[in-house]
């Protein structure tokens, strides 16, 4: 929690980027300061060039010095929530810092006037500070953002924020402000001038020099002004891309997206909100799908429960498909066929394969013996009851890739590869995908389980008498995926063991 809470991390320190960014934004403030405090400042006008930039230099690289080892006092250990707003508080207030030292400077060698061109000179700081402090802690802000969404970390929300709206109209009475009280410095000191100089100057010199003055400065707050346009630009398309991506992938029903909560204004509230409704719909459809696979789990049980000779036989075989179809989505031939998604499906959809059950009379479902060839006919249909109910649930529910496979494996499991299965003779492709793994996964089993009429079959015996029907009752690609993951059949088949009524209460006792 406290890493989640604080900036105790590499989010909070200073990165060769950001130091960069402000060292850029301190020798900007030189060029200006220097230009900018001999046009409004008659006293400053008056003293020479190197008298001029010494102090400028001297004072923003002590103050430049103080912001590099004063940070991570003021920004790295405070709160995620915070380091934005103080990385503008902080530049602002050493750009007000460098202002103050540089009247004290010139009032103490110069007697500089504190009134009229120490107040110039500390607006001026004041306005670049201003316009430095925002673009610093857009970037810091976008460093923040990048760190959660490389970590996983979030910003602890909180309950009030800061508007957007407020933000910008903020930023834009403000940076109005300084721009009309900066013109209005220089007008003074431009109207002054011409009082003083009157005839010794040209209209057109005059006229010349005061709009260089003009231009000059309106180029420096111009400049400040787009920087700042295009900074917030950036933090903003970032939060659009991480906010649309989010939506994209839920959508497509990818439910582990989300959005970095950096700011605590209405787009934190948003990703906010965002997270907690993609959070919520994924925990709805995990209740969904873990409904859904009680439910298929019940329905199998189920007709289980009517045929008491076949033990964990669903849950085998359920695995067993899920073997053959791990395999062969390794193959190109069935990469777009049997997609992570439809193996998942036909792995959960397999344990109603004999669903139909349920229709068979107990009289012949239950036979001990040896069935007479009507009952035998009377027993096939449990392949056309299956898929018959699950046909009349896509009805209900509308077209699913999990009923459409649980109604092919229902159906066809019984269908041989030469057409001389039931129910309907389908033969080679015809018979679906699915169907084919179910047909080996089913006969398998019941090779290896023991019966009333039979005794269990070795694994090498069963894949034997598999072998020997490749081609004709089975697909031969399929036969041939199961003798590459023979292994795991057998793990399978060991992990999920028939268990005796006395095994059972020992292990109910046991747990």
């Amino acid at each position: 929690m406290d890493a989640l809470l604080t900036g105790e991390t590499l989010a909070g320190k200073q990165s060769l980027k950001g130091q960069a960014r402000a060292l850029a934004h301190y020798v900007a403030a030189m060029i200006a300061t220097f230009v900018y405090g001999a046009e409004v400042c008659p006293l400053v006008e008056s003293l020479s060039r190197p008298e001029q930039a010494i102090p400028i230099l001297v004072g923003l690289s002590i103050i430049f010095a103080l912001r590099f080892f004063l940070w991570d006092r003021v920004i790295t250990y405070a709160p995620y929530g915070a380091q934005t707003r103080r990385v503008f508080y902080f530049d602002a207030g050493l750009f007000v810092c460098a202002g103050i030292f540089l009247i004290v400077y010139n009032a103490a060698l110069y007697d500089f006037p504190l009134a009229e061109s120490g107040l110039k000179l500390l607006i001026g700081f004041m306005a670049l500070g201003f316009f430095a402090a925002i673009d610093l802690s857009l970037e810091h802000e976008r460093r923040i953002l990048e760190h959660f969404r490389a970590t996983g970390e979030q910003l602890a929300f909180e309950g009030r924020f800061f508007p957007v709206s407020r933000k910008v109209g903020m930023f834009a009475s403000v940076g109005i402000a300084f721009t009309l009280v900066v013109f209005f410095l220089l007008t003074t000191k431009d109207l002054d001038w011409l009082s003083t100089v009157g005839s010794e100057v040209s209209f057109a010199d005059a006229k010349r020099i005061i709009l260089v003055e003009f231009a000059f400065v309106i180029g420096v707050f111009l400049l400040h002004i787009l920087n700042i346009i295009r900074s917030f630009s950036i933090n903003l398309n970032t939060f659009f891309v991480s906010q649309t991506h989010a939506m994209e992938e839920t959508t497509r029903g990818r439910l582990d997206s989300w959005v970095p909560i950096s700011t605590n204004d209405e787009f934190g509230r948003i990703a906010l909100h965002t997270n907690l409704m993609v959070e919520g719909i994924r925990d709805r459809t995990n209740e969904l799908v873990e409904t859904q696979d009680v439910t298929i789990m019940a329905l199998a049980s189920l007709a289980e429960t009517r045929d008491n000779e076949t033990g964990a036989h669903i849950i085998r075989t359920q695995w067993y498909v899920r073997a053959l179809a791990a395999h062969l989505a390794k193959d190109p031939r069935f990469k777009t066929v049997l997609t992570p998604e439809n193996v998942n499906l036909m792995f959960k959809s397999a344990p109603l394969h004999d669903i139909g059950k349920v229709g068979i009379p107990d009289s012949i479902l239950l036979k001990p013996g040896s069935l007479t060839e009507e009952e035998f006919e009377i027993m096939k249909t449990h392949t056309v009851l299956g898929a018959e109910a699950l046909r009349a649930a896509e009805e209900q529910k509308g077209s699913s890739s999990f009923l459409r496979f649980a109604r092919e494996i229902a159906g066809t499991h019984h269908e041989k590869w030469d057409g001389s299965g039931y129910p309907n003779g389908l033969s080679g492709e015809e018979i679906p995908l699915s169907g084919r793994f179910m047909a080996v996964a089913d006969v398998y089993d019941a090779l290896i389980s023991k019966r009333v009429y039979k005794e269990a079959f070795s694994h090498e015996k069963a894949l034997g008498i598999i072998a020997e029907g490749k081609g004709s009752h089975f697909d031969p690609v399929v036969v041939d995926a199961l003798l590459e993951v023979e292994s795991e059949f057998r793990e399978i088949a060991a992990r999920h063991r028939d268990t005796s009524s006395m095994e059972k209460v020992a292990e109910k006792i046991s747990a």
